[in-house]
């Protein structure tokens, strides 16, 4: 049992390693030898952690070569045979979770922040499916909730979710690579939300904006605060190790703008330039011991288990040009929206308010 707990930590510590991209396409993975002294393992539990990261398709091993990390995931043909292997593994993993004491709640949370994760790093392809709706822009927990149950929601249809800030969904929207862009950027100078920044975007286009939510932001902590953190100034403490978020995303648009105000600079705080792409990742490295405070969404922090400071209520918008509700499927989802099935699903993840989702605001 202890040997099959080695060889998975040091199969998630390489796995990470790759996503953060620390290590890049062709860069090759340590010898064997060298991983049994690190990891103080025999080498067959480090070759099972190798033969792990090959299953999932991060490496591939070569006699005389080493283990390298892969250039792009091997493409499989999609069959019966090849799903139903799939489905043996995820069996699998769910048996080991339960029996090691998680439930299936926790299980199921854990699924879905290693999706965003890669969501937040993954290519989407140049042409997607036909029954797909594309969504591109800032992370979230109700979105991913969604595209979980879409095909409940449209049915036949896909969302697929890519996450890259407030700022990269808009960007990629006004390219024609999305139909829908989520964003929650704040604009100092009119103390609102989204609707400036589409109008410099968009200039004489005909767009359309209808609220997700309003979410509750703020400093995600670790279980009974220890550093005794109640405000942004109390970051500049020199015990605190921050964890941010990523240039371009919303939550760090209003961060700036905050510490501006405090006349608090980066340099005077740690971990500053750390970056994350999604909220839970932010809680996740809190949770893990690797920082001690983020900033973040209340449902993020709640999922983890971990502490909140309430900052600041922002409002998270879908975008989307006026004549894309021309299309059926996005027609449909945009009318769900406005449903108490939607409000009581949005709410059931807690720090979301729900009062004004399914408005629509038309610009033109």
């Amino acid at each position: 049992m202890e040997k099959t707990s080695i060889y998975l930590q040091i199969a998630a510590y390489y796995r990470q390693a790759i996503l953060d991209g620390k290590l890049k396409p062709g860069d090759k993975l340590p010898p064997v030898r060298d991983l049994t002294t690190e990891w103080k393992c025999t080498p067959g539990t480090v070759q099972r952690a190798y033969q792990e990261l090959v299953r999932q398709g991060l490496v591939i091993s070569r006699p005389g070569q080493g283990t390298q990390v892969v250039s792009k995931p091997s493409i499989v043909q999609d069959t019966p045979m090849h799903r139903a292997a799939l489905i043996h593994r995820a069996e699998s993993f769910l048996l080991e979770a339960l029996n090691s004491g998680h439930t299936t709640d926790e299980i199921n949370l854990a699924v879905q922040t290693a999706m965003d994760r890669w969501r937040s790093v993954e290519k989407q392809p140049a042409k997607p499916p036909a029954q797909t709706i594309r969504f591109i822009g800032s992370h979230d927990l109700a979105i991913t909730w969604m595209a979980s149950h879409f095909s409940e929601i449209v049915p036949g249809y896909s969302l697929q979710l890519t996450f890259t800030g407030s700022m990269g969904g808009l960007r990629t929207l006004a390219e024609g690579n999305a139909d829908l862009a989520g964003c929650h950027l704040w604009d100092q100078d009119s103390s609102d939300y989204n609707i400036p920044f589409i109008l410099k975007l968009f200039p004489n286009q005909q767009m359309t904006l209808v609220t997700l939510a309003h979410r509750r932001l703020g400093l995600i902590l670790p279980v009974g605060n220890p550093l005794h953190i109640k405000a942004l100034q109390d970051l500049v403490k020199p015990e605190v190790e921050f964890i941010n978020r990523q240039s371009g995303s919303g939550t760090r648009v209003w961060l700036d703008s905050q510490l501006k105000k405090l006349g608090i600079y980066p340099a005077q705080f740690k971990g500053y330039a750390n970056e994350k792409v999604t909220h839970s990742e932010v809680a996740q490295v809190i949770a893990e011991g690797k920082a001690n405070a983020g900033i973040g969404l209340e449902a993020s922090a709640r999922h983890f288990g971990l502490d909140f400071i309430f900052l600041t209520r922002e409002r998270y918008d879908l975008v989307f040009y006026h004549e894309t509700l021309d299309q059926p499927a996005i027609k449909q989802f945009i009318k769900w929206l406005s449903s108490s099935s939607a409000r009581d699903a949005i709410q059931d993840l807690g720090g979301y308010e729900t009062t004004e989702t399914g408005k629509f605001i038309h610009l033109s």
